[in-house]
């Protein structure tokens, strides 16, 4: 190699205005050698940083993953059941919201506490559990939560819209411990999901039930007392009861008016009547019946004489002339006269006097009872006004109960049925199906090899990025060609490199 700094150096020249005459020109094949002339530096700093790689590559374990996966759909738990009143009852969220929820659940880090704990946290980090053993309570509650920590770092839980798969993935240096916190981590978060979404003794509708129990009893209580009070057995009933008796007094208070201006109408007729009409009158009256027994004494005698005369005869004329004589003399009615009479008391005015003494009496009994029927409806209006008087209060006394009691049977049933949704749902997860359980895996990865590949990667970048600032803080112009862009000069002869 071959340098011109001795010939294009003008040491009189100010060193600014020497900086800028002499800023050299580079072409690409400059860069080759003037590299090449770096090589030992770049070498240098390849082999420190590859071998650092290296080496911490080296430190690197293989990691095992466990698999598994769960279907998650709609179950009863995600049913909306109000507490109180019918408002929404039977809402239900989307799938994507109950897989979101059922994700949240299962990276919780109490789910992942609760596995430490029952897998003993030696078992789920044997590297520390000498530290754990010997650690105060503190520190060891500072060491589970690094724990869950750790859990959490290595638990992959993936989800996919409109999909009810969830997969889960644990990462261990051990097959058999990633296996077995996966699966714990599964059979804890069924019993967890399911006091956490279920509820485990849950008083809070029996609470408000004896809430409820108690003010009804308090309710009851004001009743019985204002019904002891009031001298009433049963309010609506004997409502019911006053206003019918009303209705059939009134009925009997119209009808016995009605009897009572019939019966003094009557009595009135009665007396006129009676005013009319003699007490006194003939009994009964003999008829004179001479004439009549003449005449049939004479028919008799003239059938008698026909049996010894002729009809032509002289005594048969004489007899039949007596015969028509005495007709014509009834017929004309000269024979009739007055046989005996008697006088006595008048049948009609009798009847009369009798009906106008039962009229009287009927009357008199009338307006008795005229005047009981409107007692009794005065006393059953007064009992009607008493009782609507009293009817808003009673009204609110019986709401007051009637609401009370409906909360009382809608908190019991409410109760009856939460507690056999928790004993129905501890008992079984339905909508929870575990699609494949976590397995030993038998192939592990490491990050060496991406590590390694990085790494010499890194180390000839950075022995180029050193090789390049060292090739451009070197004074003077390193190359012929270089010198000859850089002063627009042809470079005639060129010395040999020296250091």
């Amino acid at each position: 190699m071959s340098t011109t700094s001795a010939w294009t150096s003008v040491p009189h020249d100010p060193p600014s205005q020497r900086d800028w005459a002499t800023r050299a020109r580079y072409a690409p094949s400059d860069f080759i050698t003037l590299l090449w002339r770096e090589r030992f530096l770049m070498l240098g700093i390849f082999l420190v940083i590859a071998s650092v790689g290296i080496a911490f590559s080296m430190t690197l374990k293989k990691n095992y993953t466990a698999e598994s996966s769960l279907f998650v759909r709609l179950g009863q738990e995600y049913v909306y059941e109000p507490r109180a009143g019918d408002a929404g009852r039977g809402a239900v969220p989307d799938v994507d919201q109950v897989i979101q929820s059922e994700a949240e659940i299962l990276g919780s880090g109490e789910l992942r506490e609760r596995v430490i704990r029952k897998l003993g946290f030696a078992e789920v980090f044997p590297s520390q559990a000498t530290k754990y053993a010997a650690a105060t309570p503190e520190g060891k509650r500072k060491l589970i939560s690094l724990g869950r920590d750790s859990i959490a770092k290595h638990l992959k839980i993936e989800t996919a819209p409109d999909n009810s798969i969830i997969r889960l993935s644990y990462q261990n240096e051990a097959p058999d411990r990633a296996e077995k916190v996966l699966n714990t981590l599964l059979e804890e978060y069924l019993t967890y999901r399911r006091r956490l979404l279920i509820g485990g003794d849950d008083r809070v509708l029996q609470r408000q039930k004896d809430i409820f129990e108690q003010k009804l009893q308090e309710t009851d209580t004001s009743y019985q007392s204002f019904l002891t009070t009031n001298d009433i057995g049963d309010f609506s009933a004997q409502k019911a009861t006053l206003t019918q008796l009303q209705t059939q007094v009134e009925q009997q208070k119209y009808s016995i008016e009605a009897q009572l201006q019939d019966r003094t109408a009557r009595l009135a007729a009665v007396e006129s009547e009676l005013a009319r009409t003699p007490a006194e009158t003939v009994l009964y009256r003999d008829a004179d019946t001479t004439a009549a027994a003449k005449l049939n004494q004479l028919k008799l005698d003239r059938e008698g004489l026909l049996s010894r005369y002729r009809s032509d005869a002289s005594p048969v004329r004489d007899i039949d002339a007596q015969i028509a004589q005495l007709e014509k003399g009834m017929a004309a009615g000269r024979t009739s006269g007055e046989g005996a009479r008697r006088s006595g008391p008048n049948p009609i005015w009798q009847t009369l006097q009798t009906s106008r003494n039962d009229l009287i009496a009927e009357v008199a009994a009338l307006r008795v009872s005229e005047a009981t029927a409107g007692q009794q409806v005065a006393d059953v209006n007064q009992r009607l006004l008493r009782l609507a008087e009293l009817e808003p209060q009673f009204n609110q006394l019986s709401r007051d109960r009637d609401v009370l009691s409906s909360n009382v049977r809608d908190f019991t049933v409410k109760e009856q049925q939460d507690e056999a949704q928790r004993r129905m749902s501890s008992e079984s997860s339905d909508n929870i199906r575990i699609v494949q359980r976590a397995v030993a895996p038998s192939q592990g990865k490491s990050l060496q090899k991406p590590i390694l590949a990085l790494t010499i990667l890194f180390a000839a970048f950075t022995a180029a990025c050193a090789g390049l600032v060292r090739m451009f803080l070197r004074p003077g112009l390193q190359t012929p060609a270089s010198a000859a862009r850089t002063l627009n000069l042809p470079v005639l002869a060129s010395a040999g490199y020296k250091p």
